[in-house]
């Protein structure tokens, strides 16, 4: 049975805002390791399915997918977002 994982797109360290954080992705599970080209040297596998990254609005779009496409999956929640409050004179303290 082919897997896949269903993660949560985390924040960019590079980004301000969470625009696009409540996306979930189904990625298949490579079913073989990459290879080195005897000619050219570059890396590449017989799985075209490592290339595929589908984008879903929910999870249950995402498991409904899988479900519908007979797909084994593990879903990966995006890690909890923990705020830190405090004030500007805690700077100088």
């Amino acid at each position: 049975m082919t897997q896949a994982r269903i993660t949560q797109k985390g924040k960019n360290a590079l980004q301000s805002g969470r625009y696009g954080t409540s996306q979930w992705t189904l990625e298949y599970v490579p079913a073989d390791g990459q290879r080195a080209d005897p000619l050219m040297g570059w890396a590449g596998s017989s799985d075209t399915r490592r290339q595929l990254v589908l984008k879903f609005p929910t999870l249950d779009a995402a498991k409904a997918y899988a479900d519908g496409k007979g797909l084994s999956y593990t879903v990966i929640p995006a890690a909890e977002r923990v705020l830190k409050m405090q004030t500007y004179a805690d700077n100088f303290r």
